[in-house]
């Protein structure tokens, strides 16, 4: 395989999407996979509080995702007000599940990662060592 160059890696389109059926709905929504920049604040967003003493928040986590990655057959942000995850997240958890799944799947986000993101700020403090 040939090493890529930087024109070749900023022109590739690597943001696939997937159709999701949701019956709840009345039909299908189409999702895209995060960017690097977008799962970077999705998951600042997936946490609380400062320093060490940071925890996960899971509040309307689903819908945050689902907003995030919903787009219109041209790639534009369907949810794009902060006031529609409140919204979404007052949709069946059925079906929000369902384009919560297909949008982690596409953009790699597992139960893992969320377990890890919360454990990075449950370890040692970032503190110097006041030992020599």
């Amino acid at each position: 395989m040939a090493l890529l160059s930087k024109a070749q890696i900023l022109a590739a389109d690597d943001l696939p999407t997937r159709d999701v059926k949701v019956p709840e709905w009345g039909g299908s929504v189409r999702v895209r996979t995060l960017s690097g920049t977008e799962r970077d604040q999705f998951e600042a967003d997936s946490m609380k509080g400062k320093g060490k003493n940071r925890d996960i928040n899971l509040a309307n986590m689903r819908a945050r995702l689902v907003a995030a990655t919903c787009v219109y057959e041209d790639g534009t942000l369907m949810f794009d007000e902060p006031s529609d995850v409140i919204a979404l997240g007052r949709k069946s958890a059925a079906a929000l599940d369902r384009v919560y799944t297909a949008a982690a799947e596409l953009s790699g986000i597992t139960d893992a990662d969320m377990e890890e993101l919360a454990e990075d700020f449950t370890g040692a403090p970032n503190e110097p060592s006041t030992t020599d």
